[in-house]
């Protein structure tokens, strides 16, 4: 998909402008997270009434950050009139593309309001919002926000630094993902000026665990099950693990580590169940090699990035599973095809 920068069709919409609602995908990580704190801030510093929402039970670590307190709960968004002092009138969507991707609570608020898209996935194809910023090449959305910031000569500050940071390092991880290029780094550097403070956001979000998150990978490494020669590593999480330690996907956010970090894995998968949501299967997946992780969460009405992507299953745990199995046996054995075809001219 080709790179899509509408900077003068945003800036115009954003201008004119009163109050904005911004939103990221449900379950936020790092980068939808960061990308919509430092947004709001930025655009707070410019003048704007701008206000970004999520579910404030489900932000996991990056939910240290300190614009997190600004957010507006999504249970309470119809209700946020009052608060903000008038109704929206444009929405920012932050790394996704789909308001399924969204929570629920937003689309009603939303639907009707002019949106521009920021995002960095390669599976968005263009048809969300009246103006896109997209480019699948950037590492992370907060990249995008950064360049856009900066061409709209908005002052950053430690805390949009910060976010924009956890943003971007969690998404390349902590710039070690392809996606990672010298305008990535270029980024990184200029968000050095304002503080960022380094170390403290690797502690918090790389060097320590919540009794939680680390029960839930106890169970997630019993459930491991290795396949087709070690090319296929996988883990799961039913809706009675979460219960059993009282957890929440935000807990779960690096399980995937677990069954990518098999020797010779080219292909890693997590299945889980939300607890509230008794009739889908979520399934995060990572690959290595020439592997592309879209092709199988496609077939799911998923998306996400060549290396990392993800889908919904709308199945029991035991269905979701046999089908995402044969999707991956299907892709094996297509790739098997191709390299077993003999070339023209040969016989």
């Amino acid at each position: 998909m080709a790179k899509r920068e509408n900077y003068d069709a945003a800036k115009k919409l954003i201008e004119g402008a009163k109050r904005i609602l911004i939103s990221g995908h449900l379950s936020p990580d790092g980068d939808s997270l960061g990308s919509m704190i430092a947004l709001a801030r930025l655009l707070r510093g410019a003048g704007k009434d701008a206000w970004a929402t999520a579910d404030l039970n489900a932000l996991g670590k990056p939910g240290f950050l300190e614009g997190a307190a600004d957010l507006i709960p999504v249970r309470k968004l119809k209700s946020a009139r009052r608060r903000i002092g008038g109704a929206f009138d444009l929405f920012i969507a932050v790394d996704c593309s789909s308001f399924s991707r969204m929570p629920p609570e937003v689309e009603p608020v939303a639907k009707s309001l002019k949106c521009i898209c920021i995002d960095h996935h390669v599976t968005n194809d263009g048809s969300f919002g009246d103006v896109q910023i997209v480019d699948p090449e950037a590492s992370s959305a907060g990249e995008i926000v950064w360049r856009f910031a900066k061409w709209m000569e908005w002052k950053l500050d430690r805390v949009s630094a910060e976010a924009l940071w956890v943003a971007m390092i969690t998404d390349s991880g902590r710039f070690a993902y392809d996606s990672t290029s010298q305008r990535t780094l270029r980024a990184a550097g200029d968000l050095l000026k304002y503080g960022v403070r380094t170390a403290f956001i690797n502690d918090v979000i790389y060097g320590t665990f919540p009794r939680k998150a680390i029960e839930l990978k106890r169970i997630a490494w019993r459930s491991l099950h290795i396949w087709k020669n070690r090319k296929v590593a996988e883990v799961t999480l039913t809706r009675d693990d979460f219960r059993e330690v009282r957890g929440t996907k935000a807990e779960a956010e690096d399980i995937i580590e677990i069954p990518r970090s098999v020797a010779r894995n080219e292909i890693a998968l997590f299945f889980y169940q939300i607890p509230d949501r008794t009739k889908e299967v979520r399934c995060s997946i990572r690959t290595r090699g020439d592997w592309d992780a879209t092709v199988l969460a496609a077939k799911f009405g998923g998306g996400g990035h060549r290396k990392a992507a993800g889908c919904t299953i709308k199945a029991s745990m035991g269905a979701a599973k046999r089908q995402m199995r044969a999707a991956v046996k299907e892709l094996l054995k297509s790739a098997c095809r191709k390299t077993m075809r003999i070339p023209a001219g040969i016989v």
